[in-house]
């Protein structure tokens, strides 16, 4: 009588080789290890009932036996098997390339730990070249990450909004000139107010931890945008044909159109060495001019908010409350401004180290 097979799932991290066999009940097992294959043979219920259940294969790479581990509860059988060659990554589990229907992945068993590192990763993140390639060989239809698809989605609508813009103020400045600036607003301020005000999602993504990086540098970025855009330019007529407003919408989607096609490409690990080097370097030169606009509509503001009370409460009133719309952007400039520019200067060079390191040299080398 022909035994049949069991269904097997195989994970691997940088030290051991997992297997997990849907198998309960077993009886009369006959397991023999050897550094180069497995051999296997029990009677339990599987797949298909109570039955004899076996296989046998060559491993891609040898294995410790002597550290190797083999354990039958009432619900599976689960062997943790030492690698040889421990930090090397098995491309599959067999020697041969050939598909075996009962031999599939184990997605939650799969880890990926860093050097000194404990934490528990996504092999979707860590090994995507290895992932595709084992699904390629076991013809597993890679499951949609829903998450990554929201992300490019969000980057790419972004940058079309973005690009809007840009082309928009290009255009016009071509056609008018420098009598164009003052028309900046009218033209592009709707649709620059719905991407800023998308832009808070950006801050979501960080706290739920859709994106990496750090949170302190993005609210800061985000929130300042916001009060120079409504705050100050949007509450104001007057503001708002001003040369400065163009200047400011200029740098700010300039550098838009850089990083938002450079997540977008980051989502699904696709690395394009031109587009990272823009994006970790170009701020050296927009990143001053941009807080320069920003503190310039700043001031300009000031005095129109003097004359016109936007955004201010006086006192009496029901709450008992004053707030002094001119004077909390003097203390925003005396007492966040320049902290704020640095926070985020700071920041990104850190990035651009990071980044552009000599790790990252290495790779353009080889």
């Amino acid at each position: 009588m022909v035994a049949l097979n069991p269904i097997v799932y195989w994970a691997q991290n940088q030290k051991d080789i997992f297997l997990r066999l849907e198998l309960r009940d077993v009886k009369d097992e006959n397991v023999v290890l050897l550094e180069d294959s497995l051999r296997f043979e029990a009677t339990g219920v599987g797949a298909c009932g109570l039955d004899k259940y076996a296989f046998h294969f060559n491993f891609f790479e040898s294995i410790n036996p002597g550290k190797s581990k083999y354990r039958a509860t009432d619900r599976q059988v689960e062997f943790s098997l030492r690698k040889e060659n421990c930090g090397k990554w098995w491309k599959r589990l067999t020697e041969e390339s050939l598909k075996l229907p009962w031999l599939k992945i184990d997605f939650d068993k799969w880890k990926s730990p860093e050097d000194f590192e404990e934490e528990t990763r996504d092999i979707l993140q860590d090994r995507p070249d290895i992932l595709r390639q084992l699904q390629e060989d076991e013809g597993v239809i890679e499951p949609i990450n829903y998450r990554q698809v929201y992300l490019f989605v969000y980057n790419l609508a972004q940058f079309i909004g973005f690009l809007y813009i840009f082309v928009v103020m290009m255009i016009n400045y071509a056609k008018k000139g420098p009598d164009s600036m003052e028309e900046t607003f009218s033209n592009v301020g709707e649709v620059f107010k719905f991407v800023q005000l998308m832009a808070f999602l950006e801050i979501l993504h960080v706290i739920f931890g859709y994106t990496k990086g750090g949170l302190m540098a993005c609210f800061i970025q985000v929130l300042g945008r916001f009060i120079v855009l409504f705050g100050c330019i949007n509450s104001e007529p007057r503001m708002q044909t001003k040369p400065v407003v163009f200047y400011l919408f200029f740098i700010w989607s300039l550098v838009e159109l850089i990083r938002y096609p450079y997540y977008m490409f980051r989502v699904y690990n696709i690395e394009v060495s031109f587009l990272t080097w823009l994006r970790y370097t170009i701020w050296i030169a927009l990143y001053p001019l941009g807080f320069l606009c920003e503190g310039v509509v700043y001031l300009r503001t000031i005095p129109y908010a003097e004359e016109t009370g936007v955004f201010t409460i006086a006192l009496p009133n029901a709450w008992n409350f004053a707030f002094h719309f001119p004077t909390a952007i003097r203390t925003l400039l005396l007492c966040f401004f320049f902290p704020g520019m640095y926070t985020t200067m700071i920041h990104m060079q850190r990035q651009r180290k990071k980044k552009l390191g000599p790790s990252y040299l290495r790779q353009k080398g080889e």
